[in-house]
């Protein structure tokens, strides 16, 4: 199975009737020369591209800037159009006074598989006492956690927040809690690697961004920034597919990463394997 684990999906029609929230999308999330275009379209990429399934991430930002990107509830009804294609996220504004009430309400009612958390938008360090709470509450309902890791386009989204290195406490602390270090930390890799190979609970994907082309910039990555065998023989199951739609598309990425050299059992992991044990859909096996 090919899982992408990355996708906002902040132009689907089916959840873009309003101009304002649309508008509002837009502004919040950077970009501003797509419109909303029907759900069939992501699909005939996604078949087109050979990816099975995809997670939908949505964004609460109610006390930074009173909305959401997505909301759970618009989650729930694109998982409900098509329910054997989506794995749908939650997210929750971690300085909400209800956020806890939010997270019950996503993962028992709306069966959301997991917790999307923007640390640069959300405005938040990932040790900050104030999480306490939510990742033990992640950790009850064995839902993992995708966080936003290094750089993002986004406006209003300060770097310092999301360095890699500001998530070993949470790693170190939360054991139970599985966690994605989206877009491999970019540029800080070394530090997501080194939090890769210390805790068995962290894991990353690659939704990189790139600044040439897609195939050229995972070759920079994988076999001059890293060891050209890093990801083979240390990596290879921490690390998970990831696009970043709509601001980078999987059907550029996944044939940039499937151009890497590497063996088709260490792609297998990459392109889902990995994420169906992180996803909880499976147990990992190693070998």
């Amino acid at each position: 199975m090919v899982i992408d684990v990355h996708t906002h999906p902040i132009f689907f029609e089916d959840i873009c009737t309003d101009k304002e929230d649309l508008h509002y999308r837009m502004e919040q999330f950077g970009v501003f020369k797509q419109s909303p275009y029907p759900l069939e379209e992501l699909l005939i990429e996604m078949d087109y591209s050979g990816i099975d399934k995809t997670v939908l991430l949505p964004l609460d930002l109610t006390t930074q800037s009173g909305g959401h990107i997505v909301s759970n509830e618009e989650i729930k009804k694109l998982i409900d159009l098509c329910p054997e294609r989506f794995i749908g996220f939650a997210s929750v504004d971690p300085h909400r006074q209800d956020a806890l009430d939010v997270l019950d309400y996503a993962f028992k009612d709306l069966k959301l598989m997991g917790l999307k958390l923007h640390p640069s938008k959300q405005k938040f360090y990932p040790n900050d006492p104030l999480l306490k709470s939510i990742y033990e509450k992640c950790i009850e309902y064995n839902k993992p956690i995708m966080f936003h890791s290094g750089m993002s386009w986004e406006p209003n989204a300060l770097a310092k927040y999301a360095q890699p290195l500001n998530f070993e406490e949470v790693a170190h602390n939360y054991p139970a809690l599985r966690f994605c270090l989206a877009h491999f930390g970019w540029p800080w890799i070394h530090e997501t690697i080194m939090l890769l190979l210390k805790y068995p609970n962290v894991y990353t994907d690659t939704s990189m961004l790139y600044m040439d082309s897609a195939k050229d910039f995972y070759e920079q990555i994988f076999t001059r920034d890293m060891g050209p065998l890093w990801l083979e023989r240390n990596l290879a199951h921490k690390v998970m597919f990831g696009s970043n739609g709509p601001r980078f598309r999987a059907s550029r990425l996944k044939p940039a990463l499937e151009s890497l050299d590497l063996r088709p059992k260490t792609l297998q992991k990459i392109l889902g394997g990995n994420a169906e044990y992180f996803l909880g859909l499976e147990e990992q096996h190693h070998g």
